[in-house]
């Protein structure tokens, strides 16, 4: 997913789904690695709507040395990112009954999001989408293989 992400050095990417924060960290290595100027760097923002693995992801991410480059917050990210910064990726780790629209329309121009998309089944029906924001309302969105993560839960996820 990283790489479809397309990562460069000075980032914003916004995550939908930290989890245990493993994957925010992987991410921060590429848009803010530690032996580059942190002015250069970018910054991951992970949003988790289990304020317990919330927790945990900021404790993990703390311990491992990212709480400079690695914010998690406790929400609901389906719903889009709080901040006024308009991220230049997005990266949601939870099946999506469809792309969220908050998350295209809060999405730079030239941004790219990387969603997985379909039933929440571990029998197949999903795929992972690529979506290249071309401008304001256009979108360029390409399926790449077919997956399986859990249910995104949320106000634009599958009802629990």
């Amino acid at each position: 997913m990283d790489e479809l992400l397309a990562l460069r050095r000075g980032m914003v990417v916004f995550e939908v789904g930290a989890g245990s924060g493993y994957h925010a960290a992987t991410v921060a290595e590429i848009v803010a690695p530690a032996e580059e100027d942190p002015a250069e760097w970018g910054h991951v923002y992970s949003a988790e709507i289990v304020p317990s693995l919330a927790r945990k992801a900021w404790s993990n991410l703390r311990r491992a040395g990212y709480s400079d480059r690695v914010t998690v917050l406790a929400m609901d990210g389906s719903a889009g990112f709080p901040l006024g910064v308009r991220p230049d990726r997005i990266l949601v780790t939870a099946a999506a009954p469809g792309p969220p629209r908050p998350l295209l329309d809060q999405l730079k121009v030239g941004g790219r999001m990387v969603v997985p998309v379909g039933e929440p089944s571990w029998w197949g029906g999903q795929v992972l989408v690529v979506i290249d924001k071309e401008d304001e309302g256009r979108f360029r969105q390409t399926e790449i293989t077919p997956v399986a993560f859990v249910p995104l839960r949320g106000k634009y996820g599958w009802p629990s």
